[in-house]
């Protein structure tokens, strides 16, 4: 069975910057539908950091790969930010490690089975047993994806 140190950072996996704030100008809102003006609404100044990171010590920044996420609006290439300080719960989307591999998946239990569900027809849960190698590393509080490349 594979071992995996949870203090160690794989490759993609990098620490928060939330001592670097940014703050940008905050839009309280924006219409989805009847156009308004934006001035009306821009209210006070917002820094990503804060607004993201609650605990930068134990924040990280991951980036997806796959799409087994999808219906959960989370897209291959997007950026999850992981809090590792936060208690999983059940219904949760985390980041496990089973068997030394990263997963994100929503933490599920029916009938006394624990699994890892994914958001996508395509793909089948992860049944948790005994015997695997299984650790929550962190609970997934944000993703970011981008609408457009520049």
């Amino acid at each position: 069975m594979k071992t995996f140190d949870a203090d160690a950072l794989p490759p993609g996996v990098w620490l928060s910057q939330a001592d670097k704030p940014a703050p940008r100008p905050l839009f309280e809102s924006v219409a989805a539908g009847f156009p308004s003006p934006a001035e009306d609404y821009m209210d006070t100044r917002l820094d990503l950091n804060t607004y993201c990171i609650h605990r930068p010590a134990s924040t990280y920044f991951m980036r997806v790969q796959g799409d087994s996420m999808k219906q959960a609006g989370i897209y291959d290439g997007d950026l999850l930010v992981v809090d590792r300080s936060v208690a999983p719960r059940y219904d949760d989307i985390v980041v496990a490690v089973v068997d030394g591999e990263f997963t994100v998946k929503k933490l599920c239990r029916r009938n006394g089975v624990v699994f890892l569900a994914p958001a996508n027809p395509d793909f089948d849960p992860i049944v948790i047993s005994e015997a695997d190698d299984f650790r929550i590393w962190g609970v997934a509080v944000h993703v970011v994806h981008r609408l457009k490349t520049l």
